[in-house]
């Protein structure tokens, strides 16, 4: 099996698991309310981080001073 073939496989089989554990959480309401608390805790922590990080530094290599002596 070429390399290509096995990476397509293993992205279907990974997207299958995928779309089965998402069945699974969304159609039972005790798994559904904690997931749904996990996803709020990622938006709401991880995202924000993220993008001022890559505010940060698009700043940087904009070539101004910086954020923090300005």
């Amino acid at each position: 099996m070429r390399e290509q073939t096995a990476t397509n496989v293993a992205n279907v089989i990974l997207l299958a698991a995928a779309g089965a554990a998402t069945w699974l959480i969304l159609g039972d309401p005790r798994l559904r309310r904690p997931a749904l608390g996990l996803l709020r805790t990622f938006l709401a922590g991880t995202v924000p981080a993220f993008l001022l990080r890559e505010l940060r530094t698009a700043w940087e290599a904009s070539g101004e001073r910086s954020m923090m002596t300005a």
